[in-house]
């Protein structure tokens, strides 16, 4: 059974694998092979810590989705990020910044769950409504957020993602959903 919980310090190493393990199984086919292959759950952890996303005062807050002790998902939400920059927030606007689970656990109701955690969160905040962005190439993505009552409202953006070796990046389109929150 999913239980779901709040992020604290020690759990940066678990949510980065749950994050490397998301990019690497749910964007093979449309990121570049050499991006998968060269994310590093012990350097995602370690960001996760410079940036202090268990911090209570942390704009944004991060749950887990434990299932026996094991954190199989996570999700991350708080105000809007204008142009999606972290130091330009948007108060009257939640934003599901992320949200990913392993992919073992892929259609268990895991997401579900943890979505629906991220809209109590922000609606407590007093929000009506909310964003989330995905990479258009998501289908798997997009068609959960179709099912959450997530539409496509229009904005688009562009996700550049460094390659190696001087190459230019590789850019991908991003699609902005938005739904209202209950409350």
């Amino acid at each position: 059974m999913l239980t779901i919980r709040r992020e604290e310090p020690d759990d940066a190493e678990a949510v980065a694998r749950v994050h490397v393990h998301g990019w690497q199984a749910g964007y093979a086919g449309f990121m570049p092979d050499e991006v998968l292959d060269r994310l590093n759950v012990a350097a995602w952890a370690q960001r996760r810590r410079d940036i202090g996303t268990a911090d209570p005062e942390h704009p944004f807050t991060t749950l887990l989705g434990e299932v026996d002790g094991l954190v199989v998902g996570f999700t991350t939400f708080g105000p809007y990020r204008r142009n999606q920059d972290r130091d330009d927030l948007d108060p009257t606007v939640g934003e599901v910044v992320a949200l990913y689970v392993e992919p073992a656990y892929w259609g268990d109701g895991s997401a579900t769950a943890l979505l629906a955690a991220a809209r109590a969160g922000l609606a407590e905040r007093g929000l009506r409504g909310y964003r989330a962005w995905v990479l258009a190439d998501n289908h798997r993505a997009r068609r959960f957020c179709a099912r959450a009552g997530l539409s496509a409202d229009g904005e688009r953006s562009t996700y550049h993602v460094p390659l190696a070796g001087g190459q230019p990046p590789v850019s991908l389109v991003e699609l902005r959903y938005a739904g209202l929150l209950d409350n």
